[in-house]
């Protein structure tokens, strides 16, 4: 990195942000570019041009300064007309995970997959810190890589959230332990299809080295391991006793070294097969630290889940919701109506990610008593859905909430999971799981 010395930014959002204070860190002449008109006035944008960055704003042609380095932000895509603008220019493209591991100085722990990815970094997190041990969370999940390695304080790991957008461009970004959850179908709008993405995750175990762990859900471990071809110790997860870990009802077992070995895990909200998974990878992480299991145990009867991923809101008269938000795609919805043991009430809806409706009807004729479908989506979710569960037209999320309210019986369970994304009436899934929230605690027991 010594010779970046001029270095072109695409996006000031909070990883372009982070990547500018990095590189100003290390003494480079940086540009950021960005779209909207009033990046330049925002905030973040007045703080980096007195720190002497050149922040342009509503930019539709990129400068024709040289520079030695470009750094991309994930929302921009790598086919799009700014990164071959660059590419053409002989300039070397790098996402923001790229620059930021070129600058780490602490093992990483990465965690990629289409869905679950957050709660297992915060899982692996709270183990980790369980045992005295110094870490962070950065990436997809809260920080950028950039900003965390600019803390001064030595850690013993940093566990990176990675999403397939920024596996678009890395070179060299090389985790200690990386993580493959699972995949399905996500993102196709912009990966094209399943090949490709898989690809792209595989990208995170590519420069994994003799003596590191690549950890991989069982359906994908042989794809994975045929795109890589590399010397890491190689460990599979899943739901059956053929992986070298696995969940079944009560249990995450392993083989020992003369037999099976398990921990018990009933009691946890993680003894299912959905997050009952995630635990046997987090399970793959710890016997690669070399933390006792007794403390994987303790964390999971102590953990508190994410907000808006499956956050129990409220019971009224035996009715239950939850505000499954981050659901932003059909697997995730899928899954997470495999988590709830009870007649569900599913509110789904807002902006389609993918084409492929179909590899939900079983779970939905199976689980659910009616769907209320809201936004862009309500129209193509009903008629896809329409002859497995029942489906209800009802536009926006509060008429949803408050029919499903009005149908529920005692024992059902009201949830929020979207399964897809929230940008058509919400400034972010987050937004929409808040005023879900809202809507549920504002309503009136004796109605």
């Amino acid at each position: 990195m010594a010779n970046a010395n001029r270095v072109l930014v695409l996006g000031l959002g909070v990883s372009g942000e982070a990547a500018a204070d990095l590189l100003l860190l290390y003494g480079a002449s940086v540009t950021v570019v960005d779209q909207a008109v009033g990046a330049s006035t925002s905030p973040a944008g007045q703080a980096l041009a007195k720190r002497g960055v050149s922040v342009l704003s509503g930019v539709t042609v990129l400068p024709r300064a040289a520079f030695d380095l470009c750094v991309v932000s994930p929302g921009i895509d790598q086919s799009s007309v700014w990164v071959k603008c660059m590419e053409s220019r002989g300039v070397e493209v790098i996402s923001e995970l790229e620059l930021g591991y070129r600058y780490c100085k602490s093992p990483i722990i990465a965690v990629t997959g289409t869905n679950g990815k957050s709660t297992l970094v915060k899982l692996l997190h709270e183990i980790l810190v369980s045992v005295g041990l110094r870490s962070e969370i950065a990436g997809n999940y809260g920080v950028p890589l950039s900003r965390v390695v600019t803390q001064d304080e030595a850690l013993d790991w940093i566990i990176v959230e990675v999403s397939s957008f920024q596996l678009e461009k890395v070179d060299t970004f090389h985790p200690r332990i990386g993580v493959l959850l699972n995949l399905q179908p996500d993102h196709l709008d912009r990966h094209g299809d399943m090949d490709s993405y898989r690809a792209l995750k595989s990208r995170m175990f590519a420069n994994m080295q003799k003596g590191d762990c690549g950890i991989v859900h069982a359906p994908e471990f042989d794809a994975i391991e045929r795109l890589v071809s590399r010397e890491s110790q190689w460990t599979s997860f899943g739901l059956t006793e053929g992986e070298d870990v696995y969940y079944e009802p009560g249990s995450i077992c392993w083989s020992g070294s003369a037999n099976r070995s398990s921990i018990d895990i009933r009691d946890t909200d993680f003894d299912n097969p959905i997050l009952g998974q995630a635990v046997a990878a987090a399970v793959a992480v710890a016997q690669a630290c070399e933390i006792p299991l007794s403390s994987v145990v303790e964390v999971l009867h102590s953990f508190r889940g994410l907000s808006h991923r499956m956050q129990r809101i409220r019971t009224i008269k035996g009715v239950t919701f939850i505000n499954d938000s981050k659901a932003t795609n059909l697997a995730a919805l899928k899954a997470a109506v495999e988590m709830v043991n009870s007649p569900i009430r599913l509110i789904a809806g807002g902006r389609l990610k993918e084409k492929n409706l179909e590899f939900v009807k079983e779970v939905l004729a199976t689980n659910v008593a009616c769907v209320y479908v809201i936004g862009d989506a309500a129209e193509r979710l009903s008629r896809s859905w329409h002859h497995v569960v029942p489906c209800v037209g009802c536009g926006d999320l509060r008429t949803a909430v408050l029919k499903a309210w009005q149908d529920a019986d005692f024992g059902e369970t009201v949830i929020l999971s979207p399964g897809c994304a929230s940008f058509d009436q919400f400034r972010s899934y987050e937004d929409r799981g808040d005023q879900f929230q809202e809507i549920v605690n504002n309503i009136n027991e004796e109605n």
